[in-house]
């Protein structure tokens, strides 16, 4: 059988979903029908992982018990604990946190459960314990016991709490929730078909979220706003923007945070991240990289804006985390906090009307080539 190779299969429909919505030229993000500004503005990440995994706004009693569900699932068993304090120091965040949810599989089997209790306990106990698996990691890996969570502090404030031992500002504990539900979904992206892929074959839940997490790992899928940061850095001052960027392109190089296979304009992630990142700073201290960062978008909207080349969502968060006191090494893991709510929602719509994933290939190799014995086969 052959057919039209597409590389990356890009642009091929590989399932339906009702779950988001991207329109790359009027710059559109939507989660069930939602614009994403708006959930910006008025719900929480929680609010919107249950609007996400189960297709509706919650009312009052549905949203209140979902959250106390997450509460009493956060902390995780003593077991998981000592596989962390095993981990070495200088081991990968992602990498620890990837294999802390292929282990919560092996406590937590289906058992007595029925498919439907166990697909949402799983829900549960996956969106609250891994913020506590990533603060964990960070906490050992420093030397110090792990901070235990705070049943006062919601989602986000809790896991800011967990990671630094300080109880952060409503403010900062606000404008991270946001950059939790900005990154949430984000339709059918190589972690979210990897989910898809695994979920397919009826694998249980957490190695379905471990599947996602191992392809989001990759340098080409998560982690780019670490490197707009350092490159932010490595420029410096307002004044070697210009020369930076047109050094670059000269050299067909790409500047991190800039361009999407999807959006033709800017990214509508980036402009609310810009705007958190200004309400931020303007709160809690200057920072000179968003000074350049502006710069580097001004001269890029005039070079590279005519070819639809614009900030992403990656463009403006890696400074925000930094000033919420997130290290570098950790903004992928914080990414999959928040992903794990999408991940989950499109595995329990594949789940909803399963079919194995089985593509095809175009096969490239030769035909009827003839065994040779070992005594006789040499280098050319």
């Amino acid at each position: 059988m052959t057919g039209e190779y597409v590389p990356g299969l890009e642009g091929v429909p590989a399932t339906r979903s009702n779950i988001s919505f991207v329109d790359g030229r009027a710059g559109v993000l939507e989660y069930r029908g939602i614009p994403i500004d708006q959930l910006a503005e008025s719900s929480t990440f929680l609010e919107t992982a249950f609007l996400l995994i189960f297709g509706h706004l919650p009312i009052k009693e549905e949203l209140y018990g979902f959250e106390a569900e997450i509460l009493s699932h956060r902390r995780v068993k003593y077991r998981i604990r000592d596989m962390i304090k095993s981990f070495p120091e200088s081991g990968r965040p992602m990498v620890a946190l990837q294999s802390c949810i292929a282990a919560l599989g092996m406590f937590y089997p289906l058992k007595g459960m029925s498919s439907e209790e166990h697909a949402y306990q799983s829900t549960i106990r996956l969106l609250a314990k891994l913020p506590t698996m990533v603060a964990t990691f960070h906490q050992m890996r420093l030397g110090n016991d792990p901070v235990p969570p705070r049943d006062d502090l919601n989602h986000s404030a809790n896991f800011l709490y967990m990671l630094t031992g300080k109880e952060p500002d409503p403010r900062a504990a606000r404008i991270f929730d946001v950059c939790l539900m900005l990154h949430a979904e984000h339709t059918v992206n190589a972690s979210t078909f990897s989910a898809l892929v695994t979920a397919s074959t009826l694998a249980d839940p957490y190695t379905v979220i471990t599947s996602a997490a191992g392809t989001l790992s990759g340098p080409l899928h998560g982690g780019a706003n670490e490197e707009v940061n350092d490159m932010l850095r490595r420029i410096g001052t307002i004044e070697k923007v210009r020369p930076y960027i047109e050094e670059r392109l000269a050299r067909k190089q790409k500047i991190m945070g800039v361009g999407h296979r999807v959006y033709k304009v800017k990214d509508p992630r980036a402009t609310i991240l810009q705007n958190l990142a200004r309400e931020l700073f303007d709160s809690f201290g200057y920072s000179h990289l968003y000074e350049i960062a502006v710069e580097v978008e001004r001269v890029c909207d005039e070079l590279l804006g005519p070819r639809g080349i614009f900030p992403n969502v990656d463009f403006y968060s890696g400074l925000v985390y930094e000033k919420l006191g997130i290290l570098p090494d950790l903004f992928t893991p914080v990414f999959a906090i928040s992903r794990v709510a999408g991940w989950l929602a499109h595995w329990h719509e594949q789940s909803s009307d399963n079919r194995i994933f089985r593509p095809t290939q175009v096969y490239t190799g030769e035909h009827n080539v003839e065994y040779t014995p070992l005594s006789l086969r040499s280098y050319a």
